[in-house]
């Protein structure tokens, strides 16, 4: 069960990506943009695999240490608990800067670059999107 959920949010999450890079402005990829639906989805199949994993209470967060140990102990429903945790937040990372980028007024063809890396290294591609804002400023500023 935990092999099929997780392949199942891992090729949705797939699809997805694909619309908002090479279909940005078609109704469904708008729709599924409008209302974040699919971070919802994966947060509720990253809430079940949590409960089944036996839940994060012994945890230790505050060390590399305790981190290290985490991964080690994994089973097979926390490590997917951990990846949809990444898929959620680096896809919702991707929405806002698909949508903040159309109402600044930024190519879309410009903006495949940092949602490509915002896909594969979430907050690469949050700082890649975040120079594009300061070099855009920049040269607002000197019109």
């Amino acid at each position: 069960m935990t092999a099929l959920l997780f392949n199942f949010c891992n090729t949705l999450i797939l699809f997805v990506w694909a619309a908002i890079l090479f279909l940005p402005n078609h109704k469904l990829t708008i729709r599924l943009i409008a209302y974040p639906w699919i971070p919802l989805g994966l947060s509720f199949f990253y809430l079940y695999f949590i409960i089944v994993s036996g839940g994060i209470m012994e945890a230790d967060f505050s060390s590399l240490e305790g981190i290290l140990v985490l991964f080690q102990n994994a089973t097979a429903e926390s490590a997917a608990a951990g990846w949809l945790h990444y898929l959620a937040f680096d896809f919702w990372m991707g929405v806002w800067i698909l949508k903040h980028s159309q109402k600044t007024g930024i190519s879309h063809k410009i903006m495949v670059i940092p949602l490509l890396f915002t896909f594969m290294l979430g907050p690469v591609g949050v700082l890649i999107y975040s120079l594009i804002l300061l070099g855009k400023k920049g040269i607002n500023r000197a019109k």
